[in-house]
């Protein structure tokens, strides 16, 4: 497992110990992985394709979270993989491209990962989530000091996802049969705009909070100081900017594939009060 520390791996390490499945956690920092007994916690870094191979030797399947905006080292990690597992869930985006073909442009990275995985003998399966709802921690900081959120394009339809539902429906992808070649689209259970976004948060932690719409140049430098690259900047807008009068789709692949219906984003936000307050 690849992005075993982070917001989906926490909640899938434990799933798949509780079903009796042999993790192997790959982390940059194993002393402070703080994972659960019985978990095989080694050290590696995707970005450092010499720490590859002993990671993932022996693997049957691996779980693969790409860490970077970029994909300039993504093709050794994709290699490294299918020399010794047989098998690859990929935690994608939804709207990547299906190009079997031609390369994807920089911009749209989870593509490139999944081109690069489709060259492979490799047997796939890509999870091709929407927005998660745990980004929206990015906000806590300006909540908790002002009580005001600023960004862009409030409008913005989403149908953002609870990370444990990601994680409920890896768990089942990576221990059932019959998933190879699928492309699974995973959103929340409905639309909500990014203003109604900061109001159920507000709701959550029971004060009122307020929106204040960013002009898109201050959004533009708020995102290079976040290490996005321009490629990745100017996809987010155009995404955003289309939202608005055309929400995302909604599915309900989260509840065909466990059998429970998606998190709704009110559930995630009471369930995180205390980040925000």
């Amino acid at each position: 497992m690849t992005g075993a520390t982070g917001n989906v791996g926490r909640v899938l390490v434990p799933l798949l110990s509780a079903a009796g499945v042999h993790v192997r956690a790959v982390t940059r920092d194993p002393a402070a992985a703080g994972l659960p007994a019985g978990v095989d916690v080694v050290r590696a870094d995707l970005l450092d394709a010499a720490t590859l191979d002993a990671a993932f030797a022996g693997a049957d399947a691996v779980f693969l979270v790409w860490p970077a905006y970029s994909t300039d080292h993504a093709a050794p990690v994709v290699d490294a993989i299918a020399r010794h597992a047989r098998r690859v869930v990929f935690l994608s985006a939804l709207g990547a491209p299906d190009s079997t073909v031609a390369e994807p442009p920089p911009g749209l990275f989870h593509g490139r990962l999944e081109w690069l995985i489709r060259r492979t003998s490799l047997e796939w399966t890509f999870l091709r989530a929407g927005g998660f709802a745990t980004n929206t921690l990015g906000w806590a900081a300006e909540i908790r000091e002002s009580g005001t959120v600023h960004w862009i394009y409030g409008g913005a339809g989403r149908s953002l996802i609870h990370e444990a539902d990601i994680a409920a429906v890896a768990a089942r992808v990576l221990t059932e049969r019959g998933h190879a070649g699928a492309s699974y689209e995973l959103t929340g259970p409905s639309v909500v705009t990014q203003t109604e976004q900061v109001r159920l948060i507000g709701e959550a932690i029971g004060r009122p909070l307020r929106w204040v719409e960013l002009p898109e140049e201050d959004a533009r430098a708020r995102m290079r100081e976040m290490g996005w690259s321009p490629e990745f900047i100017e996809g987010g807008l155009a995404h955003w900017a289309h939202i608005v009068g055309e929400p995302e789709p909604v599915t309900d692949t989260v509840e065909k594939l466990t059998g429970t219906p998606a998190r709704s984003f009110a559930q995630w936000a009471g369930e995180h009060v205390g980040a925000f307050s």
